[in-house]
């Protein structure tokens, strides 16, 4: 009877082991599954975060570039503003030297060159000895210099008859030349 018990607790022993070896196995293969699981859902989030990571670099990329542009269009836009004001500095110095003593005289004498003097009346800032000695035959000839408020440089040529006028003025003579130092591409 003792051979049948320990026969009997071998058989229940055996049966034990392999129903504990088919729970583990099935454990294991369960163990496993929800590991690929895992894994093949870390490597799904992890190319989700690479590729949201890339989109962000290339949109950073990209307004790193306009950001560039912007700048390099702007120190443009400087550039040519600063130009602009020095040249129209320039000119200006320029022609007020120019619209002055002698150089006065000769600019009036060239507006009238050709014309009836008698027609015309030269109006200047102010009326000096110097200029009536530069201008002295055309004012034998009927051209009239007067003085005029509105004229702080050079003149303005005009009819007697009030029909027009030719302003050689300072301000007149930068507003025809000025245009001419607006529009520089430096691009």
């Amino acid at each position: 009877m003792e051979l049948q018990i320990q026969d009997l607790v071998t058989s229940i022993r055996r049966e034990g082991l392999d129903a504990a070896k088919v729970e583990a196995e099935s454990i294991i293969s369960e163990a496993k599954k929800k590991a690929e699981s895992i894994v093949s859902g870390a490597k799904t989030e992890a190319q989700q975060y690479k590729d949201s990571a890339e989109k962000e670099i290339a949109i950073l990329k990209e307004s790193a570039r306009v950001g560039a542009e912007q700048a390099k269009r702007d120190a443009v836009l400087a550039f040519e503003t600063e130009i602009k004001a020095v040249f129209e500095r320039i000119l200006a110095s320029g022609v007020r030297k120019e619209l002055s003593g002698e150089g006065l005289g000769k600019l009036i004498r060239a507006a009238v060159s050709g014309e009836n003097l008698a027609d015309y009346a030269a109006e200047v800032a102010e009326v000096t000895e110097e200029l009536k000695k530069e201008l002295a035959d055309e004012i034998k000839n009927g051209l009239e210099i007067r003085p005029a408020k509105n004229v702080q440089h050079g003149f303005r040529l005009a009819s007697k008859d009030g029909s027009g006028y030719f302003d050689c003025s300072e301000d007149g003579i930068m507003e025809m030349l000025t245009p001419y130092f607006r529009e520089p591409d430096f691009r």
